[in-house]
């Protein structure tokens, strides 16, 4: 018998529809940011303090770029080209849709792949990537994009994810958290993805093998619009 709950919203995320979607969406900031641009700089200044105030927490040093990061479910590219630049010397991309790396390379961050601070391009959905790069990560940052896999399908993802992530390196996850008063995660038929609670993401985490570094609440979102939480993991130490 499956284990799997066919009643969970989980169960009903189909990828393809998912990305018939987005292949219907605009590949601008408006697009990437469902019809409210405004919160894009409050946003990005929140992923750039909360990752500045993990990097003091786990005793990293702030000002120095680290080598490789990867931006999951980039999108256009305007939290690598907002943020992930600023701390990091080259970036991987990882986004299923074509059409959005390709204005990735001509708009936002066409001055950073001329420079070579773009590396390598994954069109792939986060649930079959893997990465061939010769490094490791130092920060793997997943942003608005984990709704897409099913439950079983993130904990092996971040079970890879592990395996990606050089020494000392974090997987930051931010995400919308589900408002429902029952305490259920929540399926969108529009986009074919799940909010998922807290409660299921420390879940996800703990069985994945991540530790909980530090979490705080994006600030400054507009009201009526689902809470954003930010996550720094690791994975947990190996039994001696």
């Amino acid at each position: 018998m499956s284990d799997v709950d066919e009643d969970a919203p989980d169960a009903s995320i189909n990828h393809a529809a998912a990305i018939d979607y987005w292949n219907t969406i605009q590949p601008t900031v408006n697009g990437m940011l469902g019809g409210f641009p405004q919160v894009s700089r409050i946003e990005l200044q929140g992923s750039s303090n909360f990752y500045a105030k993990v990097r003091r927490l786990t005793g990293r040093q702030t000002r120095e770029l680290v080598p490789h990061a990867v931006d999951c479910g980039a999108g256009i590219g305007r939290v690598t080209a907002g943020f992930l630049q600023k701390v990091a010397q080259v970036i991987d991309i990882v986004e299923p849709v074509k059409k959005f790396t390709d204005e990735l390379q001509a708009e936002a961050c066409k001055d950073l792949v001329e420079q070579g601070r773009v590396g390598t391009i994954y069109n792939s959905g986060l649930e079959s990537w893997t990465s061939t790069a010769s490094y490791k990560y130092d920060l793997i940052w997943n942003q608005w994009c984990l709704g897409h896999l099913t439950d079983a399908q993130l904990v092996e993802y971040f079970v890879r994810c592990c395996q990606y992530l050089a020494e000392g390196g974090l997987i930051v996850v931010k995400e919308n958290m589900s408002s429902d008063p029952h305490g259920r995660d929540l399926f969108d038929e529009e986009d074919s993805s799940v909010t998922r609670t807290e409660e299921k993401f420390r879940k996800l985490f703990e069985e994945s093998g991540l530790d909980l570094v530090w979490s705080e609440v994006q600030r400054g979102m507009p009201k009526g619009l689902y809470g954003v939480k930010m996550f720094a993991l690791r994975p947990k130490p190996r039994s001696a």
